[in-house]
């Protein structure tokens, strides 16, 4: 079967071996998979030592075609799935840093994403994989484990779904595709939420989804961007008392200063990866179309893959979808 691996720093297809189940689990033929920040980063990073240890993709959507389990999934389900899930016992998740968890970080679907097949296990089955409904076209289904990254970074936050946070207001800075998604969900939580973008070819295209940025200070600032640029831009926005989310890696080692938290009593929160929770409520907010991300993602080949990566790179798509 077809597979992406990096060799010599470059994104190939290789052929390689189809996973066998061996255990309890599922073997899933990969029908898409998008194409995430995170996926680019890995690659820009790598080097000729570590580049054998990178899987590539992890947004996908496909058709389970072997299985053996103790859930309801059977032979024939179109799903979408996530790739790591926590032991719940560790004291990482006893604190709810699931994303810290051991178990969570060895995870993983294999051999990766972008393959023609993957082997997920039973805990996959459990707690990151859903059930395509007919509501949502397969690319749109591959946006379950994005937005439960995101849902995770609101609840960080401190909102819940089904709350009262009307009272609320919070501000996105960046809408690339994940602070796109993170602007509409923060909606869906009943925030008063707007979003902002030095691009604006990406603002343009958020305001047709009823994303405005109004000058003003906010609550909450989610910080989707990439840029270190952006923090200035963060700390003008936050009221005092307020939080930062830190919901993105940037390119050097800038950060906030000491005295700007201390005096105005800011909250600085990371937020890095989902909980088995967070799936739900993506699934949901998808399902519901709550989230809106039809006609959102360009479509490639797998063979093709290698050029998605640089058209992300240079800007010159917002979303990739790889179709296989």
């Amino acid at each position: 079967m077809k597979s992406a691996v990096l060799k010599d720093l470059k994104v190939n297809i290789v052929e390689t071996k189809k996973p066998h189940l061996d255990s309890k689990g599922a073997i899933i033929k990969v029908l898409g998979c998008g194409l995430c920040g995170s996926d680019i980063v890995k690659i820009k990073h790598a080097t000729k030592e570590n580049e054998s240890n990178i899987k590539l993709g992890h947004e996908v959507v496909g058709e389970i075609v072997e299985i053996d389990t103790n859930t309801s999934y059977k032979k024939g389900d179109i799903v979408a799935l996530g790739h790591h899930y926590p032991c719940f016992n560790c004291d990482y998740c006893r604190i709810g840093a699931y994303s810290m968890c051991q178990t969570f970080k060895n995870s993983n679907i294999s051999p990766c994403g972008f393959s023609e097949y993957i082997k997920v296990d039973e805990n996959h089955l459990r707690y990151t994989v859903y059930s395509v409904p007919d509501n949502l076209e397969y690319e749109e289904a591959a946006f379950l484990e994005p937005l439960a990254c995101v849902v995770r970074a609101i609840r960080r936050a401190g909102y819940e779904l089904n709350s009262d946070n009307t009272k609320s207001n919070a501000l996105v800075l960046g809408l690339g595709s994940i602070g796109f998604i993170t602007t509409q969900a923060l909606k869906a939580f009943g925030v008063n939420a707007y979003g902002f973008d030095i691009n604006k070819e990406r603002s343009d295209f958020a305001l047709k989804y009823g994303i405005e940025y109004k000058k003003d200070t906010y609550d909450t600032i989610f910080m989707t961007s990439g840029s270190s640029k952006a923090i200035p831009t963060a700390l003008e926005h936050v009221r005092n008392g307020g939080k930062i989310i830190v919901f993105s890696s940037i390119e050097n080692e800038e950060g906030y200063k000491n005295n700007d938290i201390y005096y105005r009593e800011l909250s600085i929160i990371a937020s890095y990866s989902p909980s088995p929770k967070d799936y739900e409520i993506s699934y949901k907010l998808l399902c519901d179309k709550k989230v809106k991300v039809n006609n959102v993602s360009t479509i490639y080949t797998l063979d093709n893959l290698a050029s998605a990566v640089e058209d992300i790179i240079c800007g010159k798509i917002f979303k990739a979808y790889i179709k296989i």
